[in-house]
């Protein structure tokens, strides 16, 4: 193809294009989890995690709770609760195979981002896990992720891409609902659901059932 002649394929044809970035850049990545940072945890309602199995196969997953939902646990370790969703546990199961994560911290009106390396694993703990209770929903288990390496991402990317500019938002009708999506891409006829009814499920899903029982209670869904 075309642009095969023009990939960029070493580190110096890389810095040629970029040019070097400044010492300070560097030096704001700690090793630790000071106040701000703290700080910044407190008021963090979305994180993305990022997560890679035992073969090299990345994923990336959404997780999301009231602000303050990430508990940190001493100046070097965080914890994430895991709620219940559809099942596929890809970070989990990565994490089992190969510890490394990265997670990115979002604040709602802030375009500024903290962006969290290191490893992590999997806990039971019960009393961690009653202190992450939500309207009585406690997690069955949650992500402790050790800290190697945090610092916080300025937010021009966001401010570039309007995230939360009100005149920038996308109206829903533009693009097909979750359910149309999830029945195509499923193919979820063959399961005997129908493009009405995946619909129907799937916004009944939002409103009833962000905090469903866990375990053997759980329904699986269409999500």
């Amino acid at each position: 193809m075309a642009w095969d002649a023009h990939t960029v394929d070493t580190a110096a044809d890389l810095r040629a294009l970029m040019g070097d970035t400044h010492p300070m850049m560097l030096d704001k990545s700690m090793d630790h989890i000071d106040e701000h940072i703290r700080r910044f945890l407190e008021l963090t309602s979305l994180a993305i995690v990022a997560s890679v199995d035992a073969d090299g196969h990345m994923d990336i997953s959404p997780k999301g709770d009231p602000p303050g939902f990430i508990t940190v646990l001493d100046e070097h370790t965080l914890a994430i609760p895991e709620r219940a969703g559809n099942r596929r546990a890809d970070t989990f199961t990565n994490v089992l195979g190969n510890a490394a994560v990265a997670v990115l911290c979002m604040v709602p009106g802030m375009i500024e981002t903290m962006r969290i390396n290191g490893t992590a694993s999997i806990t039971t703990d019960p009393d961690l896990l009653a202190d992450m209770d939500v309207d009585g929903h406690v997690p069955t288990f949650a992500l402790v992720v050790h800290v190697e390496e945090a610092f916080i991402h300025c937010g021009k990317a966001l401010r570039r891409g309007r995230l939360f500019d009100p005149d920038a938002f996308v109206d829903p009708s533009a693009y097909p609902s979750v359910g149309e999506v999830m029945f195509d891409h499923g193919r979820l006829e063959r399961f005997g659901y129908t493009r009405e009814s995946t619909i129907d499920c799937a916004e009944d899903d939002y409103e009833t059932n962000l905090y469903p029982p866990t375990g053997s209670e759980a329904s699986s869904g269409v999500r």
